[in-house]
């Protein structure tokens, strides 16, 4: 039944991708129209400024799927529910401090940005940020509702709920845009959503799972226990937020609104690119955490590594490849005038962080050994370094310095030194991991290659240029990584569901 959820919520994670992909080229064209790029730029700058206050989270969100699946392999209700109460408590205060230390950033917002903004901008920022915060403060107790979700492995409901909120979005936001409520009317419907999808969660767990919460014991050993697991977790948090979102706050610092907005086409880009690959590895940090309790061998989890990994490159290769081909017509008539320099940016960042994409179980098997302090710290160290290098190339190159800064550390930390650790220290077999995808990479180097020569000999750059190119891409790439790349369990993988369709 399990497996079947983990297939099922593989499938309906990457429809809501698709989804979610689709709707957004659709929308935010007309956002952009309707907003106009330093009111974008506005938006996008609050959202990432606020984003910084996610990692009062500390960790806690990975603890609850780990512990609560610990425990149901154990089959030890009362410790299970005795987690729930504890991370009530715990998510309670964390969600007091967040509303203070959002009123701090509201009551500092002049300060941080006068600079730059006029008048009119900064009263949008303070009234942007205090919305932010709500959402955010209330998300975290409520939340823990979707992370025991997917500690019981109930990804079909989890991934249902998300489509059925990608679809409602931009049904209440466009006519919003049109009436002409812009960046505040925009997180006022997201805060809204949000709210419900928490509240529908816990409804699920509580009516449907049967999840209890108990206060009869604070375990302290165990709350020692999963704070030292949860501080590297925090540690990661911090570093995600560092590399993918201190470029955009770096920008509006010494750029202004503009430039933020031109980046955070790039940066949205780039995280339906990661989007697609932690799609299929963040299912199984439940299923890891039971074969770790169990007492797997590493050649187990080098197998499960290696399997899920060859999967993840099918898919991220297929569109690193097509953005390569297309992406720098297909931006300059999605955003428009004034994002030339968005595809180049988009391209620094896709292609050194497709290296860890395809390498994203191994986050999962660390958390389910409880082995996360040298990652944690040495992307903590690189994070560092990657805003002492952006800061100098942002004066110097704008948005593609902070690009390349971030590139850097993706080389350095994610790509050489923990595939390193992940041979030395995890035991996982990494030469016969890259051994795979080299194998596989031949159909896919060949693919592009060839189509590219082919897109010289059509003319234009439109829309026309566009889809001829991509459809020829497609048609090229599937039959030969499929005869090639492919082995037998992933054709089966592919053909299985629409076999069982068929049979239907």
């Amino acid at each position: 039944m399990k497996k079947d959820q983990i297939k099922a919520g593989a499938t309906l994670s990457y429809i809501s991708l698709f989804l979610s992909t689709f709707v957004s080229l659709l929308y935010t064209p007309f956002m952009l129209y309707k907003m106009g790029q330093s009111e974008f730029g506005l938006y996008s700058l609050t959202v990432s400024v606020v984003g910084y206050l996610t990692i009062l989270d500390f960790g806690f969100g990975h603890a609850i799927v780990r512990y609560t699946a610990k425990y149901r392999t154990l089959q030890d209700k009362e410790k299970e529910y005795n987690l729930n109460g504890m991370f009530i408590i715990i998510y309670t205060i964390i969600g007091i401090i967040t509303a203070i230390a959002g009123t701090i950033l509201y009551l500092n917002a002049e300060n941080m940005f006068a600079a730059k903004m006029t008048s009119t901008e900064l009263e949008k920022a303070k009234i942007l940020i205090l919305l932010l915060v709500f959402n955010l403060a209330v998300s975290f107790p409520l939340g823990i509702f979707s992370n025991i979700i997917l500690a019981y492995e109930e990804f079909i409901f989890s991934k249902v709920i998300n489509i059925i909120r990608i679809l409602i979005s931009p049904c209440i936001m466009i006519p919003l845009l049109i009436l002409g409520y812009r960046a505040i009317g925009m997180v006022v419907v997201t805060t809204v959503l949000n709210l419900c999808i928490l509240l529908i969660n816990m409804w699920f767990g509580l009516a449907k799972l049967k999840v209890k919460i108990y206060f009869n014991i604070f375990d302290y050993s165990l709350f020692k226990e999963i704070v030292i697991f949860s501080f590297y977790g925090f540690l990661n948090i911090i570093v995600d937020r560092i590399t993918w979102s201190a470029d955009q706050l770096i920008l509006g610092v010494v750029s202004g609104t503009v430039a933020v907005a031109v980046f955070s086409i790039a940066a949205q880009i780039n995280s339906y690119y990661l989007s697609f690959s932690t799609a299929l590895s963040g299912l199984f940090l439940p299923k890891l955490t039971a074969m770790f309790t169990k007492g797997a061998t590493n050649e187990e989890f080098s197998d499960l590594f290696i399997k899920i990994g060859r999967i993840q490159y099918i898919i991220i290769a297929y569109i690193l490849g097509g953005f390569l081909l297309v992406g720098r017509d297909f931006i300059n008539i999605w955003a428009g005038p004034g994002y030339e320099s968005t595809y180049s940016i988009t391209c620094i960042l896709m292609i050194p962080v497709t290296f860890p994409l395809i390498q994203n179980t191994g986050i999962s098997i660390l958390q389910a050994q409880n082995k996360q302090k040298f990652r944690s710290v040495l992307y903590l160290i690189i994070a560092v370094v990657n805003i002492a290098i952006s800061i100098p190339l942002a004066k110097m190159y704008g948005g593609v310095g902070c690009a390349i800064g971030t590139a850097f550390a993706i080389i350095c930390g994610t790509i050489i030194i923990m595939n390193i650790y992940y041979y030395k220290e995890i035991h996982l077999d990494i030469p016969r991991f890259w051994k795979e995808i080299c194998s596989m990479t031949v159909p896919v180097a060949i693919t592009f290659c060839s189509c590219f020569l082919i897109s010289k000999l059509i003319d234009g750059n439109g829309v026309t240029s566009i889809l001829i190119n991509a459809l020829i891409y497609t048609i090229v790439y599937i039959p030969m990584v499929w005869f090639i790349g492919m082995n037998k369990y992933e054709r089966t993988l592919f053909t299985s569901p629409l076999k069982r369709i068929l049979k239907k």
